[in-house]
């Protein structure tokens, strides 16, 4: 995996290739996340990415276009080299063209006939490449003569499409009435646990189709905006950075690149709190989650950047086996979130029933009263906030770092609402706790 940079200084224009560090980031404990591609996410993957750079050498960009959503397209495999061009001279001027960021995972699953490209730009930057990517698969195929037609793939998370589509399919009617084009959606039954992105294929002259790639993005844009400002209006989860789980976009504008080049991406991991969650599973659940050779649980670690380690049985006869998750807040959500969907694919719950969990975090004792508040009042008002059981067990001995347990019991944005709530508590009352210790006079030695 390497990366190419375009610099110039005083009208001489010279680039930079240099190889990236493949250990960056492993020492700290937290994996980075590696975008996904067109399907199930592979192990070990690369990226190549190619892009202006930043005043430190590595590609950055203005801090606003990190919340936007990138563009996301498929390209057929054997396009990628074309696209790339001798010595990557032909991607290199797209990106000084456009000014963009221009991910192209070349190294994702393996033997796919089409692969991932993510365009990091303004909605011009964006437009203005991928016509510049369909105008070179369009000569490339009409010289090869490999295929008849290169339709216009674009990569949308699940929880957007919906809102292109519009009521009875209104928007997309439109969209295609107005473009010229025919677009068809991939299937739902296509999703997996680790790929939320749907497949919107457009079909027609290359004018069109990017007519057709200004109109769709504008409605997921409009969608993911939607769904950032309401959430984050809601404050229902405080110190959680919701832009950064790609729970309603792809997300891959925010999370880490393979490269760990871009700085500014990785501090949402490298400078959260470790929390540590105790989720308890059925028993039966335990191979499921492992998968074959450890192979599942692997790709889930990677996947949301936290340690998962499953706990021995006290008991074999235990109905249920603790989980150790430990990561910031945002690796959290989204690896309860895949074990919450683990199960329920699994059918370890029934297609009516809602999957509920039982989770464990700790608190200081100093806390503990905070969070049940006077008469049980705190208590009460998180379980009707949230939804969840919410138990502080009275009489517990403090462990040795002085902590004891709280249980949540609830499905999963319940639980994690509480966990979130129960974590702002406990918050307030150290910053409270410092304050003190602060204002407290230290006491004047004795004259002699």
């Amino acid at each position: 995996s390497f990366t190419f940079e375009c610099h110039s200084f005083e009208n001489h224009s010279f680039s930079v290739s240099y190889i990236l560090d493949e250990e960056a980031g492993r020492d700290g404990g937290v994996r980075p996340q590696v975008p996904r591609g067109a399907s199930k996410m592979g192990t070990g993957s690369r990226e190549q990415e190619f892009g202006q750079p930043g005043a430190m050498g590595g590609p950055q960009w203005p801090r606003h276009r990190q919340q936007e959503v990138p563009l996301r397209i498929l390209v057929p495999t054997q396009f990628v080299g074309a696209i790339i061009g001798k010595e990557g001279l032909t991607i290199k001027n797209i990106t000084k063209q456009t000014q963009s960021k221009v991910d192209i995972h070349r190294k994702e699953n393996a033997g796919a006939t089409e692969k991932a490209i993510t365009i990091h730009s303004s909605k011009e930057g964006c437009s203005q490449a991928c016509r510049m990517i369909l105008e070179i698969m369009e000569k490339e195929a009409n010289d090869t003569k490999i295929v008849e037609e290169v339709p216009l793939k674009i990569l949308a998370h699940n929880s957007l499409v919906g809102r292109l589509i519009g009521k009875e399919g209104r928007n997309l009617k439109k969209i295609e009435q107005d473009t010229g084009t025919k677009i068809t959606i991939s299937s739902l039954q296509d999703l997996t646990i680790y790929n939320q992105e749907r497949t919107i294929t457009v079909r027609g002259v290359v004018e069109e189709c990017c007519n057709a790639e200004v109109e769709i993005m504008k409605k997921l844009r409009e969608a993911h905006e939607n769904d950032v400002a309401s959430l984050n209006q809601t404050n229902m989860m405080p110190g959680l950075n919701l832009s950064a789980l790609g729970i309603f976009s792809s997300g891959l504008s925010v999370l880490p690149p393979a490269s760990g080049l871009s700085q500014g991406c990785l501090c949402v991991f490298q400078t959260a709190e470790q929390e540590v969650v105790y989720l308890f599973i059925p028993t039966p659940a335990v191979g499921a989650l492992i998968g074959k050779k450890g192979q599942h649980i692997k790709e889930l670690a990677h996947y949301a950047g936290a340690s998962i380690k499953i706990a021995a049985a006290d008991n074999p006869d235990d109905p249920e086996r603790m989980v150790i998750i430990t990561g910031p807040p945002e690796a959290q959500f989204k690896a309860q979130g895949r074990i919450y969907g683990k199960l329920k694919e699994e059918n370890f719950f029934t297609a009516k029933e809602e999957v509920k969990l039982g989770a464990h975090i700790k608190v200081p004792s100093t806390a503990a009263g905070r969070v049940i508040g006077k008469g049980g009042k705190t208590v009460n008002e998180l379980q009707n906030l949230t939804s969840a059981e919410v138990i502080v067990p009275r009489d517990q001995t403090p462990d040795e770092n002085d902590e004891v347990f709280v249980k949540i019991i609830g499905h999963f944005f319940a639980s994690q609402t509480a966990q979130r709530k129960i974590r702002e508590i406990v918050q307030q009352v150290k910053q409270q706790e410092r304050k003190h210790q602060q204002t407290v006079p230290t006491p004047s030695q004795p004259s002699k």
